[in-house]
């Protein structure tokens, strides 16, 4: 094989055109499919993060003094790498008719933000940082599945690693992390406490922590009016909103008729056919019961924020109601009978991502 192709002279400096030939786009998919299940991340953000991270390590590659070979996998950079944003743009955009160096400083600032990336800059120099992502550099491997099942939710154990669940699946919306999951723990908590029968986690069999959460919540009649605005308007655990716009109903109370489904999602690490199924059977069954302290119920609201989760919609049978002016964001709804009537093994079979 002609060496030459995979290659470079160290008299010429690598240049962003050239990362396709270095690190073929069949490479970059692999990581690209692996950080999708990170809060916050776009198919479109993790293919530039890709992008930048192995073009740092090539210009770091011929820093060293080493001859350019084609990569095989990533591995962190030693320290910080200079790059400008006219790089980052022939990165992002080089193969597109749009983007500019405005943009590309503008989607480097949200990898900053989502925790991917450090950046520095001495007024003459902007370089990067690549944060460590052990997940990716070096996945831990189980030799078998860890087991999982479905468990009421305890508010003195699992409320803080629910919340850090939450607000790691919402980083897009969320400004302070710290004070976000303290809030969402303070919510969980309080929750729990005026109707446990709708507060349910997936939890490993082997130490009971909690992976996943499903909050069914009942809503009393006069929030309802709430479904029908923007998302936004009704933010409430990742905004800095120090009233919940939405009044839980009390068991009993026949004007409720609707429930909003305020946190269901399951830690990427463990997001398999299996536990989706669990999660998902369990919900059934629990809204089952929630019938009998709510003889009304008919209704199924929830939020679409993260990417991941729109398959799991398409397959379910929700369909979107109200998008928010300002972002894509839509409340969708599906009538609880229909829900119940969902064949999950059938619905689950549709989806794209779901591991196998």
């Amino acid at each position: 094989m002609d060496s030459s192709k995979y290659s470079l002279k160290l008299t010429n400096q690598v240049r962003p055109e050239q990362l396709d030939r270095l690190f073929p786009p069949e490479q970059q998919r692999i990581y690209i499919s692996m950080l999708m299940g990170r809060g916050g991340l776009t198919r479109r953000r993790a293919e530039y993060f890709v992008r930048l991270w192995a073009y740092l390590l090539l210009k770091q590659q011929q820093e060293q003094g080493a001859s350019l070979i084609s990569l095989t996998q990533l591995h962190l950079p030693e320290g910080s790498v200079a790059c400008t944003h006219r790089e980052a743009a022939e990165l992002f955009y080089g193969h597109k008719d749009r983007g500019s160096d405005r943009a590309a400083g503008l989607m480097i600032d949200r990898l900053v933000a989502l925790g991917l990336l450090e950046k520095q800059f001495d007024g003459q120099t902007l370089c990067f940082r690549i944060c460590s992502l052990p997940e990716l550099v070096a996945p831990a491997i189980p030799s078998a599945p860890v087991g999982l099942e479905v468990d009421s939710f305890n508010p003195r154990t699992d409320a803080i690693p629910i919340a850090n669940l939450i607000t790691r699946t919402y980083a897009e919306l969320v400004k302070d992390p710290g004070v976000t999951s303290q809030k969402i723990a303070r919510a969980l908590r309080a929750w729990a406490q005026n109707y446990p029968k709708g507060m349910r986690v997936l939890r490993r069999k082997d130490n009971h922590n909690p992976v996943g959460v499903a909050v069914l919540y009942p809503v009393a009649g006069e929030s309802e009016s709430h479904f029908f605005q923007p998302p936004s308007k009704s933010f409430y655990l990742t905004s800095d909103a120090e009233v919940d716009p939405f009044k839980m109903a009390n068991p009993g109370d026949r004007d409720c008729c609707s429930v909003y489904v305020r946190a269901w999602m399951i830690d990427t690490a463990f997001l398999r056919d299996d536990s989706l199924f669990l999660l998902l059977d369990d919900s059934k069954k629990t809204l089952i019961e929630m019938q009998e302290d709510f003889p009304n119920l008919c209704d199924l609201y929830s939020l679409i924020v993260h990417p991941m989760y729109e398959e799991l919609r398409l397959a379910l049978g929700f369909q979107k109601t109200f998008q928010d002016p300002q972002r894509f964001y839509h409340w969708i709804y599906l009538a609880l009978d229909h829900f119940l009537e969902v064949d999950l093994n059938q619905a689950l079979a549709k989806l794209v991502f779901a591991p196998q």
